[in-house]
């Protein structure tokens, strides 16, 4: 349909007749048109971007100090909106509910997301940490995973930590049957564990070296290659619609990681202000547990991601019916349009 303006419509009485009203209502409609292919640019251009920070995630707390997410996206007049995820559950529940649009979790908290509909794709790998690991109170008398049979266990539903007791547990011959799960965030269970509540505590870093560095835990069951990598996440429909942004953002999470990489002391600092942690207790997750080298997805975050999949579909975390390999190439394929050089 073809819309007619007529100039009295805009002019009133004192609007010209004749060429000179032809020409007028020609001037409008090219006006206005280009009003109007101004106005969908504009609406195609999101007003913010959400991102979270996590103290499991220290590029991220480095670029929300350094305020240069804001300063990439100021010219296009788009704001960034910052949420705190507790933990990988945490980041999981806003992604779903839009909230934010990129989340930080452990890999294998993401497979289990897109495994239950999650519409999420691997973007960048923020870190190959050693986060997590089966933490008890020195004078506790659990040496090993067997030890936890009847015990009470502080643990985070739908985190890596989750994941590692699992996959420990079933190591042994065990399930989660076998023990009595005491769900709680990360912080809660290392306070439930200081005060004697529960045995034992599938722990998280920054408080996993809290634990160590102020009550003098043990870290009684340690396994490097069962942590999964630490993954920023975007959503599926903010990739497509937004090719462009998302290298964006991918491109200040690199001058993060390299500017983490070139100042490990700053990066300790900015840590230990955001988590109110002692320099001891951030020193132990970074410098013992925190690898920042590796940053593009590529063939050995696969193998883990299948590894650790194929282990949750046969203690049932994931649904017999879905195909590992499917899923962790759906959630690990490049983004289309998305290509960032990495140093």
């Amino acid at each position: 349909m073809t819309t007619r303006f007529h100039p009295r419509a805009v002019f009133g009485r004192f609007a010209p007749r004749g060429k000179g009203r032809s020409l007028l209502a020609g001037l409008l409609v090219a006006v206005l048109g280009t009003a109007a292919a101004g106005g969908a640019a504009a609406a195609d251009k999101p007003r913010h971007i959400g991102l979270d920070y996590a103290y499991y995630n220290p590029v991220s707390l480095l670029i929300k100090e350094k305020g240069w997410m804001e300063e990439a996206f100021a010219k296009d007049g788009i704001a960034i909106r910052w949420v705190h995820s507790q933990g990988s559950n945490k980041a999981l529940e806003f992604l779903r509910g839009g909230s934010i649009d990129f989340g930080s979790t452990a890999g294998s908290a993401a497979l289990v997301g897109r495994a239950n509909g999650l519409p999420i794709q691997a973007a960048y790998v923020y870190s190959k940490p050693e986060w997590t690991a089966l933490v008890a109170r020195k004078d506790s008398g659990i040496a090993s995973v067997r030890d936890l049979k009847g015990k009470r266990v502080a643990v985070t539903r739908g985190t890596d930590p989750h994941i590692f007791l699992l996959r420990a547990l079933d190591a042994v011959g065990l399930s989660e049957r076998d023990i009595t799960p005491v769900l709680l965030q990360h912080q809660d269970g290392y306070r439930a564990l200081q005060s004697g509540q529960v045995d034992a505590w599938a722990g998280l870093d920054p408080h996993m070296a809290r634990a160590e560095v102020e009550i003098g835990a043990v870290l009684f069951h340690r396994d490097a290659e069962l942590n999964t990598y630490g993954i920023l996440n975007v959503r599926d429909e903010f990739a497509k619609a937004h090719p462009e942004l998302v290298r964006r953002v991918i491109e200040v999470y690199e001058r993060g990681r390299n500017h983490a990489l070139a100042n490990p002391e700053e990066l300790r600092k900015v840590l230990e202000t955001a988590a109110k942690i002692p320099p001891e207790v951030a020193a132990l997750q970074l410098k013992e547990r925190t690898d920042l080298r590796d940053p593009r997805v590529g063939a050995a975050h696969r193998a883990n991601f299948l590894a650790t999949a194929e282990v949750l579909r046969k203690i049932g975390v994931i649904k017999p019916d879905v195909s590992v390999s499917r899923l962790v190439d759906e959630y690990t394929a490049p983004l289309p349009g998305v290509d960032v050089a990495v140093k």
